[in-house]
């Protein structure tokens, strides 16, 4: 198998929906996905895995709920940010965003533990790039 290089603007470009990640390629058993965003997410959380943020184009808000407390974290284009495993956390994006994940292959986009999922949600283990 041939080896090219992926342009992750040319693989956001294939694809219109938001909240629905496409895998652009994996490295070992994780799965390399971008996503456009729009609006807000589901809290939701991982319980065996961390999850990482890459902002491509735009911005990006995190809400984290820790414990007892919960805040925001505001990730700008070409920041990065790791949910740990087991964070209830809630992606959003006011004015939209193009995100890059990196997460084990099999990962749901809601996560293990999750709120009513919106119509607007793609429930997800990746798409293939068309």
């Amino acid at each position: 198998m041939e080896h090219a290089p992926i342009d992750l603007a040319a693989a956001l470009a294939t694809f219109d929906q938001l909240w629905s990640p496409r895998i652009v390629t994996t490295v070992n058993d994780y799965d390399v996905r971008v996503a456009k965003v729009k609006g807000e997410h589901v809290w939701h959380a991982h319980d065996d895995t961390d999850e990482f943020f890459a902002v491509l184009d735009g911005e990006l808000q995190i809400g984290l709920r820790e414990g007892e407390r919960e805040r925001t974290v505001v990730l700008p284009r070409g920041s990065v940010f790791v949910v740990p495993r087991g964070v209830e956390h809630k992606p959003s994006s006011k004015d939209g965003a193009a995100i890059l994940l990196f997460e084990p292959s099999g990962t749901s986009s809601v996560g293990d533990r999750h709120e009513t999922v919106p119509e607007h949600v793609d429930v997800t283990t990746g798409h293939a790039l068309a």
